[in-house]
């Protein structure tokens, strides 16, 4: 019985198509190569840096596992990506709703409105069109799926930088909150995964530190002691929001980040 069990619990996406934005590197990654090794029949990479995502496709095995070149902030892109994984698998069962992007500290006295545009293109429009096309593929084929969004604790708090982005991530909880109500009555489920900082490469190419200096800077916004965040755990969320262990969870803000410790409030405005 324990090795049947063990076995059931490894495969909780048996046969399930499933699609990951941003899936090229960092929280994507990880989670694209989780859920092939949870029996995702085949998980469709969706992103812009097509020499990173054709090697992970290609690494975890291409009988399981596509790359197709998508930006999310163009509708028409997120529409045909959709389209293309029905027509080659028959079917969606899950979307992550990964892909974003983190601009320099803006501050709301200076802030860049035309950098500001860019982040929302992608961080919310581009979130909306794949809940969208993935919700039409999912009630066009009768399939009670699961789609997950990348939010972060950003949603839930204001901060003393990274405006835009704050913005961006109250709005992605909006549109879990909206869209999950609307998608019920078709079994559809609309969650969101919200990390604390960890050390992807776009957090260190932006903060300008490897992943260690990153990782010593996390450490200071976390009540949990002897952990730091890593992709593997968010991604462990992802699979349990995707899967039927969560069969009767939607609507849900999934809070991964330790117990996180907002920073006090700056006294200055420099």
């Amino acid at each position: 019985m324990a090795d049947e069990a063990s076995t059931t619990q490894s495969k909780r996406l048996e046969g399930k198509v499933a699609i990951v934005t941003g899936g090229a590197s960092g929280i994507g990654e990880t989670t694209a190569r989780l859920f092939a090794d949870h029996g995702s029949r085949v998980v469709v990479i969706a992103d812009i840096q097509d020499e990173k995502g054709e090697h992970v496709a290609t690494s975890i095995g291409t009988h399981r596992c596509s790359y197709i070149h998508c930006d999310v902030a163009d509708e028409d892109q997120v529409r045909s990506m959709v389209e293309w994984t029905v027509q080659k698998y028959g079917r969606l069962d899950i979307m992550f709703s990964n892909a974003g992007i983190l601009n320099n500290h803006q501050t709301i006295l200076d802030l860049d409105l035309t950098a500001m545009d860019r982040l929302f293109s992608i961080n919310v429009k581009g979130m909306v069109a794949c809940v969208k096309h993935a919700g039409r593929a999912m009630v066009d084929g009768g399939v009670k799926g699961s789609i997950v969004c990348t939010a972060s604790v950003a949603a839930s708090v204001g901060g003393t930088s990274h405006t835009d982005y704050t913005m961006s991530k109250h709005a992605v909880l909006g549109l879990v909150r909206s869209a999950s109500r609307q998608m019920g009555r078709y079994g559809i489920r609309v969650n969101c995964v919200s990390p604390s900082g960890l050390a992807t490469p776009l957090s260190c190419r932006m903060l300008g530190m490897d992943e260690d200096g990153v990782e010593e800077q996390i450490s200071k916004t976390t009540s949990l002691e002897g952990l730091v965040l890593k992709a593997n755990h968010v991604a462990e969320a992802v699979l349990f929001l995707a899967s039927d262990a969560s069969a009767f969870v939607t609507g849900h803000n999934l809070a991964v980040d330790g117990g996180f410790l907002p920073p006090p409030p700056r006294s200055d405005l420099s």
